[in-house]
């Protein structure tokens, strides 16, 4: 098998993770996180940068879920193997071999970062108002209320990974919950399915899509 892997560059910590403890070295095509903003310009750059790869490449190991649509509809010409999951969220709370695309829950918001510092409730809107024209016509309040208004809980995923029981990084992480009157809590994650992934252990869990195979949602979701 040669082959590439593609990841959103939140994930590329865990995935050269998951390449060291199973011993792969595969290539990685990282997309900014930021893209997610817009499902259809995440696709684009995925779809771009997979027809740069050598046609010796046989196969593309997706580091990612589905992302609100980034899979759909998409056709390509070597074989595709990815999680069927929603997002990188559900991706890193499995940790078990069950099929389960969603693992999130209602009104909760998730912190995965490997450092307290790269996670920030208002960069993180900052951020995504200057991809979107639609947030960036709007007021940094009625902004703030659209984000985070439906969250009561921030939850930190504690990956093995992220020393997130550490003082400052659980200081951190309460600021950004004060901020937005969520309570913090802990929860257990892993890195099992990128693990899996690399190192050829596709069950129910995984896509295994041969050589143009449209992709559609229901290839993620039953």
């Amino acid at each position: 098998m040669n082959a590439v892997i593609v990841t959103c560059s939140s994930l590329s910590i865990y995935v050269q993770a998951a390449q060291r403890s199973q011993g792969t070295a595969y290539p990685v095509l990282e997309l900014d996180r930021l893209l997610h903003v817009e499902p259809e310009r995440m696709k684009d750059a995925m779809l771009e940068a997979v027809a740069q790869l050598p046609d010796d490449v046989d196969t593309l190991l997706v580091a990612m879920g589905f992302c609100g649509g980034v899979w759909e509809h998409v056709r390509l010409n070597r074989r595709v193997v990815a999680p069927r999951v929603d997002d990188c969220v559900s991706l890193l709370l499995t940790r078990t071999h069950d099929y389960c695309p969603n693992r999130k829950e209602m009104g909760h918001l998730y912190l995965y970062e490997q450092h307290p510092e790269d996670f920030s409730a208002l960069r993180l809107m900052s951020d995504y108002t200057h991809q979107d024209a639609t947030f960036a016509a709007l007021d940094k309040e009625t902004l703030f209320h659209m984000w985070f208004d439906n969250y009561h809980a921030l939850d930190i995923i504690d990956t093995g990974m992220n020393n997130c029981y550490e003082e400052a990084y659980v200081a951190a992480a309460q600021q950004n919950a004060d901020m937005i009157s969520a309570t913090l809590d802990f929860v257990e994650g892993g890195n099992l399915l990128l693990e899996k992934l690399v190192s050829g252990r596709w069950d129910e869990q995984f896509i295994v899509a041969e050589p143009n195979h449209l992709l559609r949602h229901g290839d993620f979701f039953e």
